[in-house]
């Protein structure tokens, strides 16, 4: 699939071009709702990240276009993460392969140290690209699994830098460090983690549709909510 790499103005000029009157997004949106995705599975709520404001828009457009209602969570693994996002999984048959559909632009990459790639996080999903620019509407959300510091030495061996604060992280609450860097985490789960675990523990296909679950497992639909506190 042909994607096309937007600088920051090109994002913002697309954005504002197909703008309908639902899909503006404003200072409300970004500083006072949550994003509910409500699942075959249970509810998720996800906090967007201010630090990712090209991530935070483009996900706050999509869910009130309505652009994520009836997508499959396409691919899941244990231990790792589930993702979601291709609007050609919408009522796919079984068997098949999913997983290259969305929108014909990328986000560029969003990197911040202060946001890694621990469990309950939400990041873009990308294709293999020198920018490491995100996917327009494909996503992930990590469940990964707990790290000792011998494993952890061991990404380090192979160049990679993990900050003190994130190993205790890693220790504890589980992730998948050697995604730092890689891939934009553009927020967290808020509500819900119980949901990622089960949605994590479905049966998937070892087939041609590798990953996917042998029951779907569905976005119902995608909201704006109240801001809650943690």
């Amino acid at each position: 699939m042909k994607k096309l790499l937007l600088t920051l103005t090109a994002f913002f000029t697309l954005s504002f071009a197909f703008a309908q009157k639902d899909s503006v997004v404003t200072k409300k949106d970004r500083t006072k709702r949550d994003v509910l995705l409500q699942t075959s599975m249970g509810d998720i709520t996800v906090r967007l990240s201010d630090l990712t404001p090209l991530h935070r828009d483009n996900f706050l457009k999509l869910v009130k276009t309505g652009y994520y209602d009836g997508v499959l969570f396409h691919r899941v693994i244990k231990d790792f993460m589930i993702q979601a996002g291709d609007p050609t999984s919408k009522d796919a048959k079984p068997g098949l392969p999913l997983g290259s559909g969305g929108p014909s632009y990328r986000v560029p990459a969003e990197f911040n140290e202060a946001l890694f790639h621990k469990k309950g996080v939400i990041a873009a999903a990308r294709d293999n690209n020198p920018e490491k620019a995100s996917s327009g509407s494909q996503f992930y959300i990590v469940q990964g699994k707990t790290f000792t510091d011998a494993e952890l030495s061991n990404f380090e061996n192979q160049g990679k830098v993990i900050p003190a604060a994130h190993k205790e992280v890693y220790k504890t609450l589980g992730g998948t460090p050697h995604l730092d860097g890689g891939y934009t985490v553009f927020g967290e789960v808020v509500k819900g983690i119980e949901v990622l675990d089960k949605i994590a523990a479905v049966a998937t296909s070892r087939g041609a549709d590798r990953d996917r679950p042998l029951e779907d497992v569905k976005i119902i639909t995608a909201k704006l909510v109240k801001r809650k506190k943690k």
